[in-house]
């Protein structure tokens, strides 16, 4: 198992290091001026426009830009924005809380939703319960969380006035008072968040329970005289989890990176409005550090569910002991 995952971790390292030439590249060419935002203002001469770009060594060539901003990502520094004058760091470091309390929060209670309704409508499949269970799945991830959100924002902001369709980012929790603001600006993002993800999870659990049901194990588990719930939860699920590890593992990095359009909907300023604007605005530094250490946590995330699969399935964590 050691050795399996110091060679998966060996293979990561050219991987990166091929996915960061690759993105560098694209943002490189991509059409857009990071200064054409000056271009337009009359008391910025060409000049100065011109001494402001090789300051920030837009003059140099792309391999030469690559190679300072890699060695500076290295040592920790990811640079800073071309059009903020704040690091990347600063700015990531900002709006990841934000994205965490929102994005994360929501994904934690997608998992707490969909694993039970997932199980009990794989075990009860076809009754009254799974098609009822299945239809809000189908309706869940069938409505883009866009559309989801407008809907929210009608109805429990404009109509029922609950809840705020604005997210407020100046609010500081510092009391009890300001706790229950902060929650109740959040229900409507996390509410649409949930409602897709735990869709999405829960229809994937569904159908890796019941593929596991119809095995031959578990008819032997039965005829062993082993009752139902020693049999589901001894045996059904543990095979059943790993390729919800899977999905898991690639989902979780998602966090990170935010929730695209939803933030753009209620105005949360998260991760995920932060690499729109950016890349609105052809800034390279911060859409290079948000996308390359996304590309990182895939591969982390993909390494710890290599180490789950030998937790849940002896049989891999042989097979991988024996790799050579």
């Amino acid at each position: 198992m050691g050795k399996y995952l110091l060679k998966r971790l060996l293979m990561a390292i050219p991987t990166l290091i091929a996915i960061s030439m690759v993105i560098y590249l694209v943002l490189a060419l991509a059409p857009g001026d990071p200064l054409g935002e000056l271009a337009n203002s009359p008391s910025i001469t060409a000049e100065v426009r011109e001494n402001i770009r090789r300051a920030l060594g837009l003059d140099q060539p792309i391999h030469i830009r690559y190679a300072k901003w890699a060695i500076a990502f290295l040592t920790g520094n990811m640079g800073y924005s071309f059009v903020s004058p704040v690091s990347v760091s600063t700015l990531i470091w900002q709006r990841l809380p934000t994205t965490l309390w929102v994005v994360g929060l929501a994904y934690f209670f997608s998992l707490l939703i969909a694993f039970p309704l997932g199980i009990l409508s794989a075990l009860k499949r076809y009754t009254w319960l799974d098609q009822l269970v299945t239809t809000c799945a189908f309706a869940g991830f069938s409505i883009p969380p866009f559309f989801t959100g407008l809907i929210f924002i009608i109805v429990f902001s404009v109509n029922l006035g609950w809840f705020p369709f604005i997210y407020d980012s100046t609010l500081v929790v510092n009391d009890i008072n300001s706790l229950m603001a902060q929650a109740k600006q959040a229900m409507m993002p996390i509410g649409v968040l949930v409602l897709f993800q735990t869709a999405v999870l829960m229809r994937y659990i569904r159908a890796a329970v019941i593929e596991q049901l119809n095995l031959d194990y578990v008819r032997t588990a039965y005829a062993k005289g082993l009752s139902s719930r020693q049999v589901i939860i001894r045996h059904v699920l543990r095979n059943a989890l790993i390729p919800v590890v899977t999905l898991i593992a690639l989902d979780i990095p998602t966090v990170f990176t935010g929730a695209l359009v939803t933030e753009q909907v209620f105005r949360v300023p998260g991760i995920g409005s932060l690499l729109i604007d950016a890349i609105n605005r052809s800034d390279t530094p911060v859409v290079m550090s948000i996308t390359f250490i996304y590309a990182i946590l895939i591969v982390v995330f993909n390494l710890i569910a290599d180490i789950l699969y030998g937790v849940l399935d002896p049989r891999i964590r042989l097979t991988l002991n024996g790799l050579k």
